[in-house]
């Protein structure tokens, strides 16, 4: 009995992988480090440039009549919206012989409730004792305030409490009326109405009496009422320490600063959507990456890094050296975002081949930079793509060009058969890196690797296609080598030009490669 399996599908890739991001970000953080800079000199500055006007500080005990254990602050914050209302103000402008509007006044001057009976009262103003003396009038004109009002409310309560009295008075006074009109002797009948009277001026009595003591409590209560409320902490103004301003403010400005440099950083990576990890490169460009190079440190080297670089670069001259050794076509250096290295490097290569025979560099970068550069004696020819038909046919050639936007692509054969692309981490968008790998695929240029300048050092994605077309060095079947006669090249192009070449076969699209995240095989 046989079985069919049906290959299981890839799993889709996440919409934000955050390693990447994570990685993308700290390589911008030149940008986010200049936020977090600009954040703290930003703060310290307004520190100094902007410092606070003169502020005088007061306390105020007030004490309320309905004061309860449980009070929830609710009386605190009716004081503290009275405390900003026009009648304070003009109270305590009126004080002042102050001219200036009740509306402006309020709005130099601030009450917090501390706790339920402490009112903080702050008042800024032109000077130190002008804030002081603006503050003082605003306590007095709370306090006198606070008194009245608690005054009118005992007097209002204990008025309603005695009328309340006095109409019980008058109401003892008809039923003692009643009762003196009764004859000295009653029907046994009428008992019943004279208990009833006695009763009734008994619980008259009894109100009346309630009253009176209920309206001596009330006015007993205001004297101490309008004793509690009084000035505790005398106006004074408040110190201003310009270093402890400073850092504080500094401080502020970074952490904001911090944060909106990450938060533009993380938003310029999404956007742009630029890779920077092997296996990202890789996937989009359909080649392995076979070698890196580290970025050269802006600081002083030292001698271990000094070696460490030069390491690489021997590492980088003995594999693309094997791989021009061992390829029947010439093989072309294209670079994306690091010119200047793509051209040391290959003038490592034709030194390292220099040994075997003769070898010239094709210069097809922009500018020509490496044409016009001073080079010692004993090095390399090298030449430009215009002059590459002057190049010997037994000489070797290793093209150096660019896949930068504006690229002639059609140009790109003359560099070479075959090609190893020399990227930037991060330089080109995902994009552009399918677009270079599309437009080498219909020029017949096939891709034997990456090489990738300044990769993140915390990189451990794997870069290497094991199920794609693309397999870096690893036995790619290459095409039957082109004999270049002299003037072929020329005219060639010019075949084209005219419209009298042969037709060019379109090549079957494949299949990118899926990039694992380990070094394990794929399924």
């Amino acid at each position: 009995m046989t079985t069919s399996t049906t290959p299981e599908p890839s799993a889709a890739p996440p919409l934000l992988d955050l390693q990447a991001l994570v990685v993308a970000v700290y390589r911008r953080r030149r940008l986010w480090s200049a936020v977090a800079l600009l954040g703290l000199l930003a703060g310290a500055a307004m520190a100094v440039l902007l410092p606070p006007p003169p502020t005088a500080v007061t306390k105020v005990l007030v004490t309320h009549q309905e004061d309860q254990p449980n009070d929830t602050g609710t009386l605190i914050r009716t004081d503290v919206a009275l405390l900003g209302t026009t009648r304070i103000a003009s109270k305590a402008l009126e004080s002042l012989k102050s001219t200036e509007k009740p509306e402006d006044f309020m709005r130099d001057y601030r009450g917090t409730g501390l706790t339920n009976n402490l009112l903080q009262i702050d008042v800024t103003a032109d000077s130190g004792a002008q804030a002081v003396a603006r503050a003082k009038a605003l306590a007095d004109a709370f306090v006198a305030d606070h008194v009245r009002r608690m005054r009118e409310a005992a007097k209002a309560e204990a008025k309603a409490l005695l009328d309340q009295r006095d109409r019980m008075r008058e109401e003892l006074a008809e039923v003692n009326r009643s009762i003196g009109a009764l004859p000295p002797r009653t029907d046994p009948k009428a008992s019943a109405n004279i208990e009833s009277l006695f009763a009734r001026r008994a619980e008259l009595n009894s109100r009346i009496a309630g009253f009176d003591q209920r309206a001596a409590e009330a006015s007993t209560g205001t004297p101490r009422v309008v004793a509690g409320t009084q000035i505790v902490d005398g106006p004074r103004t408040v110190e201003y320490s310009l270093p402890r301003a400073a850092a504080t403010k500094a401080a502020i400005g970074l952490v904001l600063g911090l944060a909106l440099g990450l938060a533009l950083a993380a938003v310029g990576t999404v956007v742009a959507d630029r890779p920077v990890l092997r296996r990202e490169i890789a996937a989009n460009l359909g080649a392995s990456v076979v070698a890196e190079l580290r970025r050269v440190p802006r600081g002083p080297v030292r001698p271990w890094q000094r070696r460490r670089t030069r390491a690489a670069h021997e590492r980088l001259t003995a594999t693309l050296a094997r791989a021009v050794r061992g390829s029947a076509e010439p093989v072309s250096l294209l670079e994306l975002g690091c010119a200047r290295s793509t051209g040391v490097i290959a003038l490592n290569v034709a030194g390292a081949l220099a040994a075997e025979g003769p070898v010239a560099v094709i210069d097809g970068l922009p500018g020509r930079e490496l044409v016009k550069s001073r080079r010692e004696s004993g090095n390399p020819t090298v030449v430009s793509g215009d002059q590459a038909d002057t190049v010997p046919p037994h000489t070797r050639r290793i093209g150096v060009g660019s896949v930068a936007p504006g690229t002639a692509w059609t140009d790109l054969q003359y560099l070479g058969g075959r090609t190893v692309l020399v990227v930037r981490a991060g330089h080109g968008s995902a994009a552009w890196l399918h677009t270079v790998a599309r437009q080498l695929a219909d020029q017949h240029i096939p891709v034997i690797g990456v090489v990738l300048i300044d990769p993140d050092p915390r990189d451990r994605t794997d870069g290497t296609l094991w199920d794609g077309p693309h397999t870096a060095l690893r036995g790619r079947p290459e095409r039957p080598p082109r004999q270049n006669r002299p003037g072929q090249l020329q005219t060639e192009r010019l075949a084209r030009q005219n419209g009298t070449g042969r037709p060019r076969m379109e090549r079957p699209s494949m299949p990118a490669g899926r990039v694992p995240d380990s070094d394990q095989e794929a399924r």
